[in-house]
C-alpha cells in the first residue's frame, strides 16, 4: 500500500500498471491465506475431529466413562397392529435358544397349596422369566493315565515283544508340554482375537490360581505357528486360485531385527481372496513396503487384484494376466477431507459436495445390486447400464475442475488423485466379483492394527512371522463363520495326527462346519 500519494505517477497508464500489480498481489495473498486457513482447519480436524467418514456423523463407539443406563423394565419387542399401520414397540431381544438353560423352580409350600375351603390347589400354569448368568473361566487338569500290563506267568519270557505293555502317548501339538489344545486355543484367541497381550494374560492366570509366564506363552505360540505352517501354504494356494485378491499393508515395529534399528518400521501384509470353497486370508511379515512382497505372492496368478493407490502396486498395471483395480474409498476420503476442512460454518454446497454426490451415487447402485443378489454376469451388465454413465459424467466434470481449482488445495489434490487413479477406479465395472473399494482388505488388516495398539511391537522376526501365521488361521476361520476358539481347539487336537496333504486339507477352515467343531475331545476324561 502506498502511503505517500505524492510519489504516484501522473501518467494514467503507469498508474494503471501499479494498480494492476497491487491487485495481483492482493489476490495472491488472499489465495495463500485461504490455503493456510484450510490447512489449519484440516490439521485441527485430524487432531480433534471425529474419525468416521459417515456423512451423518453417527459413531457407534461409546465413551468409556459415559455408558448409557439400560432400562431394567425393558420388555421383548412386540408388534402392535393399528387400523392403518403396524407399529413396533422397542424392547429387549430374546435370549438365544443355543444357550444352556438351568431351571430354578420357585414353588409354594405344601401349606400354601391348600385353599381356605380345605381343597388342594390345582396347577393352572406358570410364569417364566430368564436371566443371564456367567461362570468365570475354570482351569482344570487333565490326567492322562496309561495303565501298564505284564504277564505274571512267564514274566514276558515267552513273548518276543516288550515284557511290559502300555498304550502309546497321545499325540500332542507340543510334545512334553503341559499345555493342552484347549489352553493353547484360549491363549492365542485372547491375544490375536481379543488383543490381550501375554503379560495381561499372565496376571489373569495368576488370579485363577495358576502361574503361566509370558515367556512360556510366547514360546508356545512360536511352536504352534511352526506346526501350522503347512496349512498356510494351502490357504495361499486357495487364494491364488480365485478370481480376485485384495491386498493391503500396515506398519509393524520389530525390536531385534539383524542389522536394523529397533525404531525401524517393518510391515505386515494381508492378502484376501474369495474362492468357490470359501474366503482365505494370509498375513505376511516383510521388512519393507516394497512391491516385491506383493509380486512374490502373486507370482503366476491370473485374475483381478484390488489395492489402494500406493506406488508399490504400480507394477500390477504392467502385468498382462492381472486386472488392477483401484479403491473408491481412498478417493472419497480425500474429498471428504476437503469437505471437512471447509469448516462447520461453510455452506455445504459447491464443487466438493458435487464430487461426493457423484461417489454416493456409485455406492447407491452397488447397494441396489447387493439387494438384488445378482450373479457375476448380471452385476457386470447392471454396472455398465447404471454405473458407467455416472463415471463418464464424473470424469468430464473432474477434467473441467482440474484446470479451475488451486492445485495445492485439498480439493485440488483430491481431483488430481482421482484422475491419476481413474484407469484403476473404473475397472471394477467389468469385474463382477469386485466391489468399488478395497475395504475388504482394510477390514482384514484392522484386527492386526487393534492388536498392535495393545502389544505395540514384536520382539523378533520369528515372532512377527509366527503372529502372521496365527492371524491367518484365526481370520480365515472368522471369514468362514467359524468361532476362532473352537476352530483352534479342533485344529490343535487333530493336527498332530495329520501326515499327508489330504489330512491337512481336512483341517482348513473352508472344509469344516460348525457342527464338526462341536465334536467331543478324542480322549476320555477320568
Amino acid at each position: 500500500m502506498i502511503s505517500d500519494t505524492s510519489k504516484l505517477p501522473d501518467d494514467p497508464a503507469e498508474l494503471k500498471k501499479i494498480i494492476g500489480k497491487m491487485s495481483d498481489t492482493q489476490r495472491r495473498y488472499e489465495s495463500e491465506n485461504d490455503l493456510l486457513r484450510e490447512q489449519v482447519r484440516h490439521l485441527y480436524d485430524k487432531l480433534y475431529g471425529r474419525k468416521s467418514e459417515n456423512s451423518q456423523g453417527h459413531n457407534p463407539q461409546l465413551p468409556l466413562f459415559d455408558m448409557p443406563e439400560p432400562d431394567p423394565d425393558e420388555k421383548e419387542e412386540e408388534t402392535t397392529e393399528v387400523s392403518s399401520h403396524s407399529r413396533k414397540k422397542r424392547g429387549r431381544k430374546p435370549l438365544p435358544d443355543s444357550l444352556p438353560r438351568i431351571e430354578v423352580v420357585h414353588d409354594l409350600s405344601d401349606e400354601e397349596k391348600i385353599c381356605g375351603c380345605g381343597t388342594e390347589l390345582s396347577r393352572i400354569g406358570e410364569e417364566v422369566s430368564e436371566k443371564l448368568d456367567i461362570i468365570p473361566a475354570i482351569i482344570q487338569v487333565i490326567r492322562h493315565i496309561r495303565p501298564k500290563y505284564s504277564c505274571k506267568s512267564c514274566e514276558g519270557v515267552e513273548d518276543t515283544r516288550s515284557a511290559v505293555k502300555i498304550a502309546p502317548v497321545p499325540p500332542q501339538i507340543i510334545p512334553k508340554s503341559l499345555a493342552s489344545g484347549g489352553l493353547l486355543a484360549h491363549i492365542l484367541t485372547a491375544k490375536f482375537t481379543d488383543a490381550l497381550p501375554f503379560y495381561r494374560q499372565e496376571k489373569q492366570f495368576s488370579r485363577l490360581g495358576t502361574e503361566i509366564g509370558r515367556a512360556t506363552m510366547c514360546n508356545w505360540a512360536m511352536k504352534v505357528a511352526e506346526k501350522c505352517t503347512p496349512l498356510l501354504g494351502l490357504i495361499e494356494n486357495r487364494i491364488r486360485s480365485g478370481p480376485l485378491i485384495n491386498i493391503d499393508e500396515t506398519t509393524l515395529q520389530v525390536l531385534h531385527e539383524p542389522g536394523r534399528s529397533p525404531t525401524t518400521k517393518s510391515f505386515m501384509w494381508v492378502f484376501r481372496g474369495e474362492t468357490p470353497h470359501g474366503t482365505g486370508l494370509v498375513y505376511q511379515y516383510h521388512q519393507t513396503r516394497s512391491g516385491n512382497a506383493a509380486a512374490a505372492f502373486l507370482r503366476g496368478y491370473c485374475g483381478a487384484v484390488q489395492s489402494d493407490g500406493y506406488k508399490g502396486y504400480d507394477f500390477l498395471d504392467k502385468k498382462k494376466d492381472i486386472v488392477h483395480l483401484g479403491c473408491w474409498a481412498h478417493a472419497r476420503r480425500k474429498f471428504h477431507e476437503a469437505d471437512r476442512a471447509r469448516g462447520k460454518k461453510a455452506k455445504k454446497t459447491g464443487s466438493v459436495t458435487v464430487a461426493l454426490k457423484y461417489i454416493k451415487n456409485i455406492y447407491r447402485i452397488e447397494k441396489e445390486l447387493n439387494l438384488k443378489n445378482l450373479s457375476v454376469q448380471e452385476r457386470v451388465k447392471w454396472r455398465k447400464e447404471k454405473t458407467q454413465p455416472i463415471l463418464d459424467d464424473f470424469e468430464k466434470w473432474l477434467q473441467k475442475k482440474s484446470v479451475q481449482v488451486a492445485p495445492k488445495s485439498l480439493f485440488g489434490k483430491a481431483v488430481a488423485y482421482t484422475l491419476r487413479q481413474w484407469h484403476r477406479l473404473t475397472k471394477f465395472v467389468n469385474v463382477g466379483e469386485a466391489t468399488p473399494d478395497n475395504n475388504l482388505a482394510e477390514n482384514a488388516i484392522r484386527p492386526f492394527v487393534i492388536g498392535r495398539k495393545n502389544w505395540l511391537f514384536a520382539g523378533t522376526p520369528e515372532g512377527a512371522r509366527a503372529s502372521a501365521t496365527i492371524y491367518s488361521l484365526i481370520e480365515t476361520s472368522k471369514a468362514n463363520n467359524l468361532e476362532p476358539y473352537k476352530y483352534l481347539r479342533f485344529l490343535f487336537e487333530h493336527l498332530p495326527l495329520a501326515d499327508s496333504v489330504e489330512d491337512y486339507e481336512k483341517l482348513l477352515p473352508f472344509n469344516l462346519t460348525v457342527e464338526q467343531l462341536e465334536l467331543p475331545v478324542a480322549w476320555s476324561v477320568v
